[in-house]
């Protein structure tokens, strides 16, 4: 009798695991598909106005806007993504992702096509490798966001100085440091992503915050992409 009773334990145990696990799945995996969608939307609105000179001049006066609203549009969805409506999220995601795309085409124009496309593969093998490791480890990667953290924040300042500056130098160490920052918070904002998955949410919380780990992932790999670009592209 004992015995079945801890037969029946361990099935149990077993069940609730695997259903578990099946959640997790399917929600990274959503993650992932979110962060693709929004990767290639970028990639294609980037293209389409860098090949079309009367769609540079007709928004070039409002390129600042375009460069300046996704920033905006980044803090909007950090902040109200618990009380705006699943579908909302989506929306601003995927406007997020096409502005972005308006404001990268200027990487288009100022690099060659085959050195971003050997830049983006080498930026997409990067990053699998630390989201996978960021999935997978059993080590706890909270000390080592805080400390990329405080790097970005040095990172941005010195961007901001470099504009006035405007040292080669300091340049290439930036994009040093952007690359070692980026792939580090690949790695820690994965594992994080995976520790926010709770079982048994509802179809519109896991969504939203199925949408808001795939924006963590996009700027991790759009600023990854960016620093390898200045890195290893070929100028025109």
């Amino acid at each position: 009798m004992t015995d079945r009773l801890k037969n029946k334990t361990i099935l149990g145990v077993e069940r609730t695991t695997l259903a578990y696990n099946e959640g997790l799945r399917a929600y990274m995996l959503s993650v992932y598909n979110y962060m693709a969608l929004g990767l290639g939307i970028t990639g294609a609105v980037a293209l389409f106005v860098a090949s079309s000179p009367a769609v540079q001049h007709a928004i070039g006066p409002f390129m600042w806007l375009f460069i300046l609203a996704p920033i905006f549009l980044v803090f909007f969805l950090s902040f109200k993504i618990n009380t705006m409506k699943f579908s909302t999220a989506q929306s601003v995601f995927w406007l997020y992702a096409a502005m972005n795309g308006v404001a990268f085409s200027i990487l288009f124009l100022t690099y060659s096509l085959p050195s971003i496309a050997r830049v983006f593969f080498i930026t997409a093998g990067t990053f699998a490798a630390m989201s996978l490791y960021g999935y997978t480890t059993k080590k706890d990667l909270t000390a080592m966001g805080s400390f990329l953290f405080m790097g970005l924040i040095g990172l941005l300042i010195a961007m901001v100085v470099n504009i006035f500056m405007a040292s080669s130098m300091l340049e290439f160490i930036i994009s040093i440091a952007g690359v070692l920052i980026f792939t580090g918070l690949t790695a820690y904002d994965t594992q994080s992503i995976k520790e926010a998955y709770t079982e048994g949410s509802s179809s519109e919380v896991a969504g939203k915050r199925a949408i808001f780990g795939a924006l963590r992932l996009y700027l991790d790999f759009i600023n990854l992409f960016v620093m390898l670009l200045r890195l290893f592209g070929d100028r025109r």
